[in-house]
């Protein structure tokens, strides 16, 4: 289940708004405030980071990040639809109030509408949530997993963490762009000097019957 809810500025880390529950994890909302410390507008827009048996789960839309903290056995795919959810109701609502605030907690008032999408994503078994988990949405698998001591223990900002995957990708792009280079000098060198010899008689064939 969703045990907790931030959203917060990336930005500054400001915390802007967050459920009840939220104010009574004191090791997770330190864990919480850490890592919205580490947000850039380089950081990966969508992650996981595993902390002993729960994960935290975040989405960055327009500067703003949501974050759930759930039970390691919760779908992730409903996690993530339960933060868009969050993330287009709270946009519709304060998106061009984001910029303006300088106080933390400043639309408290939102927790009413995260207590009431929470309760429906409580129990990943009704219909509902069901339905959710069998619709095509995005591809969830591909969404970074990090652990919470390689981005807190050692120091680890989630912008390098976008880094680190896009090399990732460079390196897999060139290593593709590598292999078929490798496969047309295969080409080349076992079917080459058989198509030279071929155009070679080919031409004195021609020569000798045509020209001659």
């Amino acid at each position: 289940m969703i045990q907790s809810t931030l959203i917060a500025r990336v930005a500054d880390g400001l915390f802007l708004a967050a459920d009840q529950e939220s104010y009574d994890m004191t090791e997770h909302k330190n864990q919480a405030k850490q890592l919205f410390k580490r947000l850039s507008p380089q950081s990966d827009q969508r992650c996981s980071i595993e902390t002993g048996n729960l994960v935290f789960h975040y989405l960055i839309e327009f500067g703003v990040c949501y974050l759930c903290l759930c039970d390691r056995s919760y779908p992730r795919k409903l996690a993530f639809a339960y933060l868009e959810e969050l993330q287009q109701e709270f946009q519709e609502q304060y998106g061009d109030q984001v910029g303006t605030v300088a106080r933390p907690y400043a639309f408290v008032k939102f927790d009413s509408f995260i207590q009431k999408t929470k309760r429906q994503y409580k129990d990943s078994r009704t219909q509902r949530n069901l339905n959710k988990l069998n619709e095509d949405l995005q591809d969830v698998t591909r969404i970074m997993t990090r652990n919470i001591q390689d981005v807190l223990g050692r120091g680890e900002s989630l912008d390098r963490m976008s880094t680190v995957s896009k090399d990732v990708a460079d390196r897999a792009g060139k290593f593709r762009q590598s292999a078929k280079q490798l496969n047309m000098q295969a080409l080349y060198q076992k079917y080459g000097p058989p198509v030279i010899v071929l155009g070679i008689v080919t031409i004195v064939v021609y020569i000798r019957f045509w020209v001659w």
